[in-house]
């Protein structure tokens, strides 16, 4: 199973670069994940329309997405589960402290830093899929997740 991964996108409204974006690194995807951060709710309303989207929300996220969706979740897909949160606070230790959120998980999808992260640690595999909207950060990026006898990640620069 193929999956879309996206967080921070940081948009008080869509715009045709998002949407070519999205239509061309996730026409092959199963679902898409966003790990908080839309800003407004024309971002996941337009990623709902594209795929399955199984979101969280982040800090920077209207009341709207905030009652759209919640704060953490776990997902069961291909016989893993999955966390996915968004994060706060600082960046230094955010893997330990989002760790803590989850009980039996095997990955957890997260966001807030801008930064990828495509690593195992112990029995855990931690996926952020950075920002593809290159706020505050010089490269855009997202992510794919890809699940079957294991997971594996791919980070993909726009």
């Amino acid at each position: 199973m193929k999956i879309g991964v996206i967080s921070d996108t940081h948009l008080r409204e869509l715009n045709p670069e998002f949407k070519r974006t999205i239509e061309f690194h996730f026409k092959d995807v199963e679902k898409i994940f966003h790990a908080g951060d839309f800003v407004e709710g024309s971002v996941a309303e337009y990623l709902s329309s594209q795929k399955e989207l199984i979101a969280v929300y982040g800090n920077m996220d209207s009341r709207d997405i905030w009652k759209a969706f919640p704060e953490k979740r776990v997902v069961e897909l291909k016989g893993w589960n999955i966390g996915l949160i968004h994060g706060g606070g600082s960046p230094f230790g955010i893997e330990s402290r989002i760790r803590g959120e989850f009980d039996e998980v095997d990955a957890i999808v997260y966001g807030h830093t801008h930064t990828p992260a495509n690593h195992q640690v112990k029995n855990i595999y931690f996926f952020n899929p950075g920002s593809p909207t290159r706020s505050f950060i010089q490269q855009g990026t997202l992510g794919i997740l890809h699940l079957g006898e294991k997971i594996e990640g791919e980070i993909i620069k726009i």
